[in-house]
């Protein structure tokens, strides 16, 4: 992720990619206000997310001239503020603080995480003997949490979970922008399992669908959000971790950034 403040070859690259789509940014490695503002134009003009910081989806979308059908674009935020009745500063913040940046891996696949964990509950609430399911693949099934390998290796676990029990495997699953967890499927309206799996696969607006459907559950949250209270939202989204990981004052000023923005181009 490039910003205001980093400097090196991928800068550089980034400040040719930038003047190749029509800015006119001096090539020196350091990401200033000059590249920051370029960054803003390039993903308005592209009908990205707005933010000026230049992720792989900013560079994705200047490598090809346009914005890939499966990234987020600003009217996504701009319907789902208008859904949440949020001001849009707020879902930008959200998107920016609370998602992992990217929805798919280079490969096209989506971004997930397999939790062994609530395999083995899954299981366990069907019935299907996770305890010998266990001592044969702690790996996938697993009374304790752990056994991640990260990345696109994520995929091989869940594959592997898919062949002992393929609904438990997805709901055992965080997917997407915001890491829902697929055993939230029938609560958010999902037909099924596989439904969600599907459309988490298909986009990042999809994605996004999903964050809006779990806040509208969950009322305290959505109560959070529209207030402003960002301590409180971040407590019931993240857990007890906010206050290690700082989540609510990065959700502070990360709206405090985008509000003075948006005023600055009322």
């Amino acid at each position: 992720m490039l910003k205001i403040g980093s400097t090196g070859t991928e800068v550089r690259r980034l400040q040719i990619l930038l003047n190749e789509n029509g800015a006119r940014v001096v090539v020196d490695g350091w990401f200033g206000e000059t590249t920051r503002n370029a960054v803003i134009t390039a993903q308005r003009r592209l009908g990205l997310v707005v933010d000026g910081i230049a992720g792989p989806k900013t560079v994705a979308a200047l490598q090809s001239r346009s914005r890939p059908a499966k990234l987020l674009g600003l009217g996504d935020l701009e319907r789902a503020a208008i859904r949440l009745d949020v001001p849009l500063a707020v879902i930008r913040a959200v998107n920016e603080v609370e998602s992992r940046g990217q929805g798919f891996f280079d490969d096209g696949r989506p971004v997930i995480l397999f939790e062994r964990h609530i395999m083995y509950r899954q299981l366990n609430e069907r019935r299907l003997d996770a305890d010998r399911y266990a001592a044969t693949y702690p790996a996938i099934v697993n009374p304790k949490r752990g056994g991640y390998q990260g990345g696109t290796g994520e995929h091989r676990r869940l594959q592997q979970a898919m062949d002992i029990h393929r609904d438990s495997a997805i709901e055992s699953t965080s997917w997407g922008l915001f890491q829902i967890m697929g055993f939230h499927w029938q609560a958010l309206g999902y037909a099924s399992p596989t439904e969600f799996a599907t459309l988490m696969a298909r986009s990042e607006a999809d994605q996004l669908e999903a964050f809006i459907r779990f806040i509208e559950a969950e009322k305290p949250l959505l109560k959070a959000l529209r207030a402003g209270k960002w301590e409180a939202f971040a407590a019931g989204y993240n857990g007890a971790a906010y206050k290690e990981n700082l989540y609510d004052i990065k959700l502070a000023r990360a709206f405090d950034r985008y509000r003075e923005a948006e005023a600055e181009h009322a």
